[in-house]
């Protein structure tokens, strides 16, 4: 599984897409929103084919909805330089096309029927052909990035690599590896990787200084690492499908999430621990009755308290790669991600 969608929302302040950005300026929300406007056209521009069939999968999952996180972060970075700049519409539309491309190929391992409310392209017209339309969708990406110059496409292509090996690490499993460690680096290959190249490309296509660009890539790499680790804890702690996820979803299915890591390796002798880790050790938890003991038990653990003290600490870690950058309008809304990362998981 490449990518599970990051579905947050913020109490106060202007969001865009529920993103969870707050925008307190309105000229800044106003840059923004322009800038994913344009992305929107670039992106019905790219999938355009030829071949009719070919236009028609290709724009499956883009016209299924998609709250277009990762451009938004590549026109909120740009605010560090100049965020008209040109090239950015095009580096924010390589980023999404990337990322809808695995989620084609995501839905064939994962076997998946439905996504973003619609029926996944390998349910509609075969795993096959999914395949080759997230290729398609590469390719596009690729031949954008080329328009941008040889560092574009260096960056693109080692983003790339960097989702393939996430992905493989999590096919393949741990091996040897401390579950939890491996977890962890699954997760910073096939998610943070890209929203770290945001950063990149934000910082570098908007002319801000290579210290700065520096900075916003780390800060959108531990932030993206935050927020599928968040994923994690909604999955156990959400009592409905109003954060996007059906509780327990990947205790069911078998998804190693950092809560049940932590509850399997506890040596704690406390007997609801002890029945928590019997459960667990099965494998995925089919049978209803297990299933809705399990979950009562992951949301009572010190296993789940311990996942939101890691998750906070990756949210505060990010907030802290801030402190170097200019104080405007940008950063408080950067700032403000790690506060949604918090609320929701609260």
């Amino acid at each position: 599984m490449w990518h599970r969608e990051d579905v947050v929302s913020s109490v106060n302040g202007r969001t865009a897409r529920s993103t969870g950005v707050r925008f307190e300026d309105p000229a800044l929300e106003a840059s923004v929103m322009a800038h994913l406007a344009s992305v929107e056209d670039r992106l019905r521009e790219c999938v355009e084919s030829a071949d009719p069939f070919v236009s028609e999968a290709a724009k499956h999952l883009m016209e299924a909805g998609g709250k277009r996180f990762r451009p938004m972060l590549v026109a909120v970075c740009a605010h560090f330089g100049d965020p008209a700049a040109p090239e950015l519409v095009d580096a924010s539309t390589v980023l999404e096309l990337t990322h809808v491309a695995t989620l084609y190929h995501d839905d064939v391992m994962d076997e998946a029927l439905v996504r973003r409310g619609t029926p996944s392209a390998n349910a509609r017209w075969g795993n096959s052909l999914a395949i080759l339309v997230g290729d398609f969708l590469f390719s596009r990406a690729a031949e954008l990035a080329a328009g941008l110059g040889p560092d574009a496409v260096r960056i693109q292509a080692q983003t790339f690599a960097q989702l393939v090996h996430g992905q493989i690490a999590e096919t393949v499993g741990p091996r040897d590896a401390d579950p939890v460690e491996h977890h962890l680096k699954v997760l910073d290959g096939k998610t943070a990787s890209l929203m770290a190249t945001c950063g990149t490309f934000g910082g570098m296509f908007s002319g801000a200084s290579p210290a700065v660009t520096a900075a916003l890539t780390t800060y959108c790499e531990t932030l993206g690492l935050a927020f599928q680790l968040s994923d994690d804890l909604l999955d156990i702690s959400s009592e409905s499908t109003d954060s996007g996820k059906t509780p327990g979803t990947d205790l069911r299915e078998g998804v190693p999430t950092l809560p049940v890591l932590y509850a399997l390796a506890s040596d704690d002798s406390d007997p609801a621990a002890v029945r928590l880790r019997q459960i667990l050790a099965d494998g995925p938890v089919t049978d209803d009755a297990l299933h809705a003991e399990a979950l009562e038990l992951l949301r009572d653990s010190v296993a789940l308290k311990r996942a939101r003290e890691t998750v906070r600490g990756y949210a505060e870690q990010a907030r802290a790669q801030l402190q170097g950058l200019p104080r405007n309008a940008a950063r408080e809304a950067l700032e403000s991600l790690c506060d949604v990362i918090a609320d929701r998981i609260s």
